[in-house]
């Protein structure tokens, strides 16, 4: 057979979750002692440009050769990689984010530890390995990551680790991100658990202000008492995240949670503390946010309804039939019906989201619902059969509206 002095280490979130007692989708390696020829011979497939990453012949599992990486450049691009047999697992370890990432087990079931990732585990900290670790800013929105992610667990960020991150806020690091990672890292922590722990990491070290300043300008804004008991708009937006997380695990309705106020961030100061026409202003940030970053045209779309339209669900059980039947036309409810269930489901988190109301009762939520389900029950064929082709639109329009008024006086 084929022989060289390599080893092989179980690395990185296998190794922690295994620790954690979470489950871990994937496995990684990583190899010592061996030259990326000697990888191929043994029938492993290389994937990877930048540095030897290879396929298992049989598991598809990735090994990676034991690295250590130097900052060349500014930016993503800028490390040069040493991947020779030379490079030890502590040295690769060394190169990790945090500690409860940088430990490793061997073939025969032993940790290789060396920056106190288990103690930390048990700590329940998110702890910077080494000073490289302000090398590269896709670290910062890691941490929020993982500090949203473990949050059930009761992990917090190391106060080190804090300061480092404020550090390279404001050296500018945080503004040389590629969009790409932002928005994937952002996309993560939307689908996860806890988002509101994610935007309160990022704000709490001032990579909000960069990365999505019309959520971090909505912090310290006053809204009306009386409708607003916990008052700052930001706060209202944490709120809303937690509704919209435990209503629905579409990443579009959680976007439009994280989105569907930010027109309050500029209210003229004399008109405080109420937004009159914060509704539109915000959709021109919602398209602002959607030119910086690579944002999916779904997720855009809900939240741009649900800026525009959620006062006007707030209001269905006062608006008159005319008014409903163009909601219903104005977010496309015939044609896309789930999506307006999404708008729905958004408009009652907004409504919860407010401190003491997570409770309450949202009946315009099924008031709309029945009233669509009224208006999308007419026969649609039968009014084309009866008029003339360029009179079939109004037609239409005036049966749903009559369905709606019955809808709304049976109600």
């Amino acid at each position: 057979g084929y022989y060289c002095a390599m080893q092989v280490y179980l690395v990185g979130g296998a190794v922690r979750d295994e620790q954690l007692g979470v489950p871990h989708k994937e496995r990684d390696w990583c190899v010592v002692g061996a030259t990326p020829d000697e990888m191929i011979a043994m029938g492993y497939g290389q994937v990877g440009k930048d540095f030897p990453v290879f396929l298992h012949p049989e598991s598809g599992e990735e090994y990676a050769l034991a690295r250590t990486e130097r900052k060349t450049a500014p930016g993503y691009h800028g490390f040069a990689f040493d991947c020779s047999p030379q490079v030890s697992i502590e040295d690769d370890l060394l190169r990790r984010d945090l500690t409860i990432n940088a430990i490793a087990r061997d073939s025969e079931g032993n940790f290789v530890d060396p920056y106190n990732g288990r103690r930390d585990i048990e700590l329940r900290l998110l702890r910077h390995v080494s000073d490289a670790f302000a090398e590269d800013p896709v670290r910062i929105l890691r941490v929020a990551k993982f500090a949203a992610r473990f949050r059930h667990l009761g992990f917090s960020i190391a106060p080190e680790t804090v300061e480092l991150m404020r550090t390279m806020v404001a050296n500018g690091e945080v503004a040389a991100l590629v969009p790409d990672r932002v928005w994937k890292e952002t996309e993560a922590a939307l689908r996860g658990a806890s988002v509101r722990t994610y935007v309160e990491v990022l704000r709490d070290c001032g990579a909000l202000e960069t990365l999505l300043p019309e959520v971090d300008a909505l912090f310290g804004v006053p809204q009306p008492e009386k409708w607003h008991p916990e008052i700052d708009t930001g706060v209202h937006v944490l709120m809303v995240l937690d509704q919209a997380e435990s209503m629905s695990t579409d990443l579009e309705v959680r976007y439009a949670a994280l989105t569907h106020d930010l027109g309050k961030g500029n209210t003229p100061r004399d008109q405080l503390p109420s937004h009159p026409g914060h509704e539109i202003r915000g959709c021109k940030m919602i398209r602002e946010i959607s030119d910086r970053l690579p944002v999916p045209k779904a997720s855009r779309d809900l939240a741009l309804l649900v800026a525009e339209f959620h006062t006007h669900c707030h209001r269905a059980l006062e608006l008159n039939a005319r008014t409903i039947l163009k909601v219903l036309e104005k977010t496309d409810a015939f044609r896309r019906p789930d999506r307006f269930e999404q708008f729905l489901i958004a408009c009652e988190a907004d409504a919860r989201g407010r401190a003491g109301l997570e409770d309450r009762h949202y009946p315009q939520a099924d008031f709309l619902r029945g009233a669509f389900a009224a208006a999308a029950a007419i026969d649609a064929g039968a009014i084309a059969a009866e008029s003339q082709p360029s009179r079939i639109p109004d037609a239409l329009r005036r049966a749903r509206k009559q369905a709606i008024a019955e809808y709304r006086r049976a109600g």
